[in-house]
């Protein structure tokens, strides 16, 4: 198993079944946390639940489509990052991410969203990579710009929750321009 270290106290790994247990502890320090900003097939109630939640990942990245990685801190895990789709005939993936609040604003997510656009791009020769989130989640939408991504549109009234539809950004990035911009010196790293 691979575990990429994202500073000292913080490491990437793949969330998998066997976790279904530390997930769906996660997910009671979490869920209301997150409820509002991901989508409702996500937010496990119960350790059935959980199990169902990381069966569902396990069998999408076995036809090599969506994956799923955890973030552990400190040795607990706190979040996690995915691709909430993986299209190789296509070339494209979307990824997400959600974080209960006591991981917030140490640049966990950022630096785990990083890893898997190198990895979408390099190794399985992505070109496009998107990034959904509601219009009113500033953190998330911060997140995207500090990946390097564009805001390409709004969905108007796209994203029901607690009986209020709320707009939904989507922003991308592609290979070539993330290339580009490494390559003439941007930086990409995360605004401090």
């Amino acid at each position: 198993m691979f575990s990429l270290p994202l500073r000292d106290d913080a490491h990437l790994r793949p969330l998998e079944i066997w976790h279904a247990e530390e997930f769906a502890a996660h997910m009671d320090r979490a869920r209301e946390h997150i409820r509002p900003w991901v989508g409702p097939a996500f937010v496990t109630d119960d350790l059935d639940g959980a199990r169902g939640t990381l069966r569902r990942y396990a069998e999408r990245q076995a036809a090599d489509g969506a994956r799923l990685y955890g973030i552990w801190l400190d040795g607990t895990l706190v979040g996690g990052v995915m691709f909430v789709d993986f299209d190789i005939t296509f070339g494209s993936c979307e990824i997400g991410c959600w974080l209960e609040p006591a991981a917030e604003g140490l640049g966990l997510v950022t630096k785990a969203c990083r890893a898997l656009l190198d990895w979408a791009f390099t190794e399985r020769g992505m070109h496009r990579a998107e990034w959904h989130c509601r219009a009113d989640n500033e953190r998330s939408s911060a997140v995207a710009v500090r990946l390097g991504m564009a805001l390409e549109g709004v969905r108007r009234e796209y994203w029901p929750f607690d009986g209020v539809r709320h707009d939904k950004q989507i922003w991308a990035a592609l290979a070539p321009e993330l290339q580009a911009r490494r390559s003439g010196g941007a930086n990409l790293k995360p605004v401090e």
